[in-house]
């Protein structure tokens, strides 16, 4: 899935190309994607974008009268620009966005078409979507410890949760545990002062310095290869392989359709987390996925604002 880093990078580029431009066509391809019908869709065609706004891992379209078209790309969707009025790819293809100089196409890979799509009208309605993380860069290291004591959890489960901290999912609360060498599994509520003023550090160095990388790597154009496995990170996705700073293979935790990866010598004081051994934390602590967790926050009915009088 997604998370601030791509997400942050994501809008930068529609930005730069799209701000300002008016939206001629929206080809609706994929029937489940779209999960609001007032306003329709068709309304927004002939509209000038006027901005983009980032809620948790979605994105969001800003258009004049309070128009806003709210993206959740979930596990599998990503954004691609083609030349304009390209072809929607028969198994992949969601929808495609129509301007003069070329076409937003979104893709999702994948049986499971979990990727949403919704038009609502007022900020009232907008913030139905905003479970009300605390934003890593507008927070203090005060109020960072104060969300982050507010529930006992595992690390995991807090820095992944959208209610707690907005953007982090499953891949870079890995690379953050691993920078803060702590343990995935460590109840919050067990953490020092000093443990969680490096925890806040490293939550933003390690958001801070991917969106940095994929800001270079993508330059003027638009990032194409989104993905929650790249080979320069730490230990997300590189279970059995050397940890970069000890050397020691790197381990996970699986439950349901996620894992965690860590390193014991770094992290748990070279113990090793059996996934026997922690089924019956994960199940009592952890969601059956991150997935299902931001599914069960999406607003399932928005309904219009009223118009105001006058």
């Amino acid at each position: 899935m997604p998370e601030y880093p791509d997400i942050t990078i994501y809008i930068e580029r529609l930005q730069a190309l799209l701000n300002g431009h008016k939206l001629e066509r929206i080809r609706l391809a994929g029937p489940f994607l779209l999960r609001t019908v007032e306003p329709p869709l068709q309304s927004l065609q002939g509209r000038e974008i006027v901005g983009f706004e980032r809620i948790g891992k979605r994105i969001v379209f800003v258009f004049p009268d309070e128009l806003f078209l709210v993206l959740h790309l979930m596990v599998a969707a990503r954004l691609h620009w083609k030349e304009r009025n390209c072809k929607i790819p028969g198994k992949l293809g969601l929808v495609a966005f129509d301007f003069s100089d070329g076409s937003l196409l979104l893709t999702e890979a994948g049986t499971k078409k979990r990727a949403s799509l919704h038009l609502v009208q007022g900020r009232e309605n907008l913030e139905r979507f905003n479970a009300g993380g605390l934003e890593i860069f507008d927070s203090t290291a005060e109020q960072f410890a104060e969300r982050l004591l507010s529930e006992n959890h595992t690390l995991k489960r807090a820095l992944t949760d959208p209610r707690l901290f907005s953007g982090i999912g499953n891949a870079y609360s890995d690379e953050i545990l691993f920078a803060a060498q702590l343990s995935p599994v460590r109840m919050t509520k067990k953490l020092t002062s000093e443990e969680i003023d490096n925890l806040y550090n490293c939550t933003r160095s390690v958001l801070s310095e991917w969106a940095s990388r994929f800001r270079q790597e993508t330059g003027d154009g638009f990032p194409e290869k989104v993905t929650a496995f790249r080979k320069e990170m730490a230990v997300h996705g590189r279970y059995g392989k050397p940890c970069p700073r000890c050397g020691t293979m790197v381990q996970r935790i699986r439950y349901a359709d996620n894992e965690t990866n860590y390193c014991p010598t770094c992290q748990t004081g070279g113990k090793l987390l059996a996934d026997r051994g922690l089924s019956r934390l994960l199940k009592q602590d952890w969601p059956r996925s991150v997935e299902e967790m931001e599914e069960r926050l999406t607003p399932q009915h928005v309904k219009p604002e009223a118009k105001s009088k006058g």
